[in-house]
């Protein structure tokens, strides 16, 4: 069976390195919030070119940490995509705001300017206060003009970041556009941790402070709590792990990459529509997504054939139990993220991945195109 993702796979190719790692912070006997978690905070923020990183428990809780650091709190709301996990919207409501879903651009899949500033004006009396852009499958969203959106309406962008590491727009990388930024190193990321992490990444030096007080109580004299926090800590071993993998990074996205361009090619012509990326964009390929008419027939073929395939995500955000008192009034508002979610899915993507195991998938599809899709 080839899996669909292999955070294994990631351990085994740097086994021994990271082995060290570990042993090296069992024998320091400081696991919390010591000189491993300082490094590398220090070390992913520079790899974005952004001046502070703050390591936290997970992306969900950097995302809450980072709105509540930008002054977001109870009743606010906050625009953001439906076509998303869960914790993106989570981490909105644990601030006490609310989610203002928007659609997506029709071709990408990702937040659509247009329509946000058709939703800020919409507002009226009850206008946002911020902007959750959110970087899906590892390819950027639209940053310059959410932006200049920001910036001529008075909102916050605090970016989610949880499939982009490495991806940027114009060589600037994402994570550094917006004023604060929420990363995930859940194991299967592009930049995983064998558990979960996160961090918070900022230019701001007072928005880094205010991060960095919210993550632990609000402590800035041990015991004595400035204003009130949480315990969401980075801990010493994945921090360890993470300065392992991150030199890495842009190798393993390389052959992302690689990977991705065999099954373009492979697929050009075909009945599945795939995300092309623009000259200016560098998509790093946490997910290879295809657009399928009938993805529950291609899904059913692939795993009987061996091959593991996901849908990253089948239900869009404002559909799901717990948001649908967050539905917009007009039903066909959020017409193009249905769409995505009804027909987008996920084949076989990890830099561990060899030709030959690429092959088989573009064999397998080939061969539903071919016998069960197209009439005899």
């Amino acid at each position: 069976m080839i899996p669909q993702t292999s955070p294994g796979a990631s351990y085994r190719a740097h086994q021994t390195e990271i082995d060290d790692a570990v042993a090296r912070v069992m024998q320091s006997g400081i696991y919390i919030l010591g000189k491993e978690v300082a490094a590398f905070e220090k070390e992913f923020s520079a790899y974005l070119g952004a001046h502070y990183g703050i390591g936290v428990g997970s992306g969900t809780d950097a995302l809450h940490i980072a709105l509540r650091a930008c002054g977001v709190g109870a009743g606010d709301r906050v625009a953001t995509t439906p076509l998303t996990a869960s914790a993106t919207a989570a981490a909105i409501e644990m601030a006490g705001a609310i989610p203002v879903f928007v659609d997506v651009d029709p071709r990408t899949g990702l937040l659509d300017p247009e329509r946000l500033e058709r939703a800020i004006k919409d507002d009226g009396s009850q206008r946002l206060k911020a902007i959750v852009p959110v970087h899906l499958y590892g390819y950027p969203a639209d940053m310059e003009a959410i932006t200049a959106l920001a910036n001529r309406y008075g909102l916050m962008v605090i970016e989610d970041c949880a499939q982009s590491h490495g991806a940027s727009i114009d060589l600037r990388k994402t994570g550094t556009w917006g004023h604060m930024a929420a990363f995930s190193f859940y194991p299967t990321k592009n930049l995983g941790a064998i558990g979960d992490g996160g961090v918070v990444i900022t230019n701001d030096r007072s928005l880094a402070e205010k991060a960095r007080l919210l993550r632990e109580y609000g402590w800035r004299e041990r015991y004595v709590s400035e204003r009130a926090g949480l315990n969401s800590r980075l801990d010493e071993l994945q921090a360890a792990i993470l300065r392992v993998k991150l030199p890495y990074l842009d190798r393993e996205n390389r052959r992302r990459c690689e990977v991705a361009e065999l099954y373009a090619h492979a697929l050009a012509g075909s009945s599945l529509e795939t995300i092309r990326p623009t000259a200016k964009v560098q998509h790093v390929y946490h997910q290879f997504v295809v657009m399928c008419d009938r993805r529950h027939e291609l899904l059913v073929f692939l795993k009987e054939e061996g091959v593991g395939a996901l849908i990253h995500y089948p239900v869009p955000l404002h559909r799901q139990p717990a948001y649908l008192p967050r539905r917009p009034p007009k039903e066909d508002s959020l017409a193009h993220s249905e769409r995505f979610c009804g027909r987008v899915l996920s084949f076989p993507m990890f830099p561990e991945l060899t030709n030959e195991q690429v092959g088989k998938v573009i064999h397998v599809v080939k061969q539903w195109e071919t016998t069960v899709r197209v009439p005899a």
